[in-house]
């Protein structure tokens, strides 16, 4: 096997891939609108409710239609997992590896197809959809390399005993749930799942409902790409109607969560009671999103502090678990990085995402805009907006990026998760201010500064307690393998996915121990 690279991006100003891409938007596009079944087994199941997914750049075009599960077809899933475990569980990790390699080399080859929608279903842009295909990928490569060194890595942490053979195994929890969110439909979902059966457990992935139709071609292509039917098992719908019964049941061994804080934290509690006929404490990961800050000080370079700062609060229009919704600023050039953010901010283009001309796409639904659209009321009465501060009257789920100035580091612009595109600046005295300002917040994922001074660094990378600190460069844009992703506190379990830990997470550890 060869080592482990990421996948490079694609070069759209590159004639010839602007091209092959603008073909595959064509044809997602006249497929848009398809039903797609449950998967249970194997096996296709139409219901007679639908989820509807839009298009977040033009709510009158619908992406697809998936079926809506209920309880006893949730519970059917869960039955198909069980079933599926039996066989699974027992293949080599040499197996499973392979598997999911073929299904990083399928999705290669069709990245183009999985981007555009992305494009359609997740309203991102080409660069954006492109970046998130291309984790998947990372994704399923590196898990496969990292499922073969579970064993060696096990036994060799262990002391010889004279006359004993000693093996530590990990082995597979059993049947898991994978709740994926609509932010990073493809990436996230693909390391969640592949990450869960990489290591010989099952699952039944409950997508976002803004998202089914990316997730129903996820789990199509690891079937093509062998996945026996059962260990992967497609279930849309509800969260009250299906997601709190998949997370209580029984039989379901482990939970997989990315998104917000409050559902986390339902996900969490529900959980951590014991139904009737369980026999297990289940094991929880979650990646619960955060309130990312920037800290520019005195000495930094501020242009390239400005560029950092607005791509990553704007990118994908800040709806990233990452994206940065705070600009904490030394107060000797707190204007003139402000300054530059906003004459940055002010050339994004913003508009349907199908044209590769627009920087900025929707948001995801028009739930989201209402509750982006308080916030800037909110802006209002807690700082200056500078750039922003509307939402654009479109077909899509507009919102133009805002920039607050002069905002309080207690303000609810400081301490609440948006998820939008809105960011809000405060100014610091100095820098051991602006450590407190940036740790002032009940996340912990990620965090960036911008600074020369070797002492502020230092400073810095010892009191700025996020899970991911990046050093003169912005803080989203993780890649699997480089920067494993997690955070702290009510970031979630700081389960550090793309890292070499991450499968640990879904094994147990079994210790033989035999006298010569």
């Amino acid at each position: 096997m060869i080592p482990y690279a990421p996948e490079p991006l694609s070069n759209f100003g590159d004639e010839a891939v602007a091209k092959a891409f603008q073909s595959a938007l064509d044809e997602v596009s006249r497929q848009a609108g398809l039903e797609v079944p449950l998967v249970i087994g194997g096996k296709r199941v139409n219901t007679t409710r639908h989820i509807r997914s839009l298009n977040p750049s033009n709510r009158n075009e619908t992406v697809g239609l998936a079926s809506q599960a209920d309880e006893l077809l949730a519970g059917a899933a869960v039955d198909a997992a069980e079933k599926a475990y039996v066989h699974w569980s027992r293949e080599t990790p040499e197996s499973r590896a392979d598997l999911l390699l073929k299904a990083a080399a399928l999705l290669k080859r069709r990245k183009h197809e999985f981007s555009a929608w992305l494009v359609l279903e997740a309203g991102k842009s080409r660069v954006e959809a492109d970046a998130d295909t291309a984790e998947a990928i990372d994704f399923m490569e590196y898990y496969a390399r990292q499922v073969g060194k579970l064993s060696a890595r096990a036994s060799s942490e262990l002391f010889g005993a004279s006359g004993e053979i000693n093996r530590l195994t990990y082995l597979p929890l059993g049947v898991g749930v994978i709740v994926s969110p609509w932010n990073f439909p493809l990436a996230i979902l693909a390391g969640m799942t592949t990450a869960a059966i990489a290591v010989g457990n099952t699952v039944v992935v409950k997508p976002s409902s803004q998202t089914p139709i990316i997730a129903y071609k996820f789990v199509e292509l690891l079937e093509d790409a062998g996945i026996p039917a059962g260990v992967v098992n497609y279930m849309p719908g509800s969260g009250e109607e299906i997601g709190d019964y998949l997370v209580q049941h029984p039989r379901v061994r482990f939970i997989s969560f990315t998104g917000s804080k409050d559902v986390g934290l339902h996900i969490s509690e529900l959980a951590a009671k014991v139904s009737p006929g369980q026999k297990w404490i289940k094991r929880y990961v979650a990646e619960m999103g955060g309130k990312d800050g920037i800290i520019v000080n005195h000495d930094a370079d501020l242009d390239l502090a400005a560029a950092g700062i607005v791509s990553s609060a704007f990118g994908y229009s800040g709806q990233k678990c990452s994206a940065c919704s705070r600009a904490i600023v030394h107060k000797d050039v707190y204007d003139q990085v402000l300054d530059k953010c906003v004459k940055l901010t002010q050339k994004l283009k913003i508009g349907d995402v199908r044209d590769a001309a627009n920087f900025t796409g929707p948001v995801i639904d028009e739930r989201s805009q209402r509750k982006i659209i308080q916030y800037l009321e909110i802006a209002k009465q807690e700082g200056n907006v500078l750039t922003g501060g509307s939402a654009i009257s479109a077909d899509g789920f507009f919102i133009e990026p805002t920039i607050v100035a002069d905002v309080q580091p207690d303000a609810r612009l400081m301490q609440e998760e948006i998820f939008g595109p809105v960011l809000a600046f405060a100014k610091a005295e100095n820098w051991d201010e602006a450590l407190r300002i940036a740790n002032q917040t009940e996340f912990g994922l990620t965090g960036s500064i911008y600074a020369k001074s070797r002492a502020a660094i230092e400073q810095a990378k010892a009191q700025f307690h996020v899970g991911n600190l990046y050093i003169n460069r912005k803080c989203t844009g993780a890649t699997v393998g480089v920067h494993p992703f997690g955070g702290f506190n009510m970031s979630g379990t700081d389960s550090k996915a793309g890292g070499p830990d991450y499968l640990m997470l879904f094994t147990q550890l079994k210790l033989v121990s035999e006298l010569l």
